[in-house]
């Protein structure tokens, strides 16, 4: 038995889809009440504006990374290991076809307003990111665990960003992104 998704999941779904695959800006309200199929007045009664499904795709983006996070960690028994795993995840991530960038960046670039809410979430989320590389840095023994950690997180971005632009193809110098990590983490931590 099929069970149906309400009209809002459908919604969120859509814009989901489309916020990511295509930016927030180039998605209107038209398209995501056609696309998901349910009417406008429908779509502003679970989301008063465009905003607000913004941020509210932005705060699952935050919760599905830190899922993924965990998952592609969770096996690696020392902190070195787990930013290891981490990068080897991603990039397996970042050269596929379904990866589209970080709908963090993505957002940041198309409102570089500092006081735009969804620019507010994506700052909290990169600045989590950077607490959590740290932590691990720490842990793992880095010389000086901040610099460690802004260079992971500077080398995560650009991969992202490498997905954005040049995609699954065989060119995407993401391809590479978990050797590059290696070396850092080895520059930075004790053998």
């Amino acid at each position: 038995m099929k069970l149906e998704t309400s009209p809002r999941d459908r919604l969120f779904q859509t814009a989901a889809r489309l916020f990511y695959q295509h930016g927030y800006q180039a998605v209107g309200v038209d398209t995501l009440a056609t696309q998901s199929g349910i009417g406008k007045m429908t779509l502003y009664r679970h989301y008063p504006s465009k905003d607000d499904l913004i941020v509210a795709f932005l705060r699952q983006s935050d919760a599905d990374f830190w899922e993924y996070f965990e998952q592609s960690t969770g096996g690696a028994p020392t902190a070195r290991g787990k930013l290891l795993a981490f990068f080897e995840s991603l990039q397996a991530y970042v050269v596929s076809p379904t990866c589209y960038g970080c709908p963090f960046l993505n957002l940041a670039t198309e409102y570089p307003e500092t006081d735009h809410k969804g620019h507010r979430i994506a700052l909290e989320h990169k600045q989590a990111v950077r607490t959590r590389f740290t932590q691990l840095a720490e842990a793992a023994g880095a010389r000086r665990p901040e610099a460690l950690a802004d260079a992971l997180f500077l080398l995560m971005d650009g991969a992202y960003m490498a997905a954005r632009m040049f995609g699954s193809s065989p060119t995407n110098p993401a391809a590479g992104v978990a050797e590059a990590a290696g070396h850092l983490i080895d520059a930075h931590c004790e053998a």
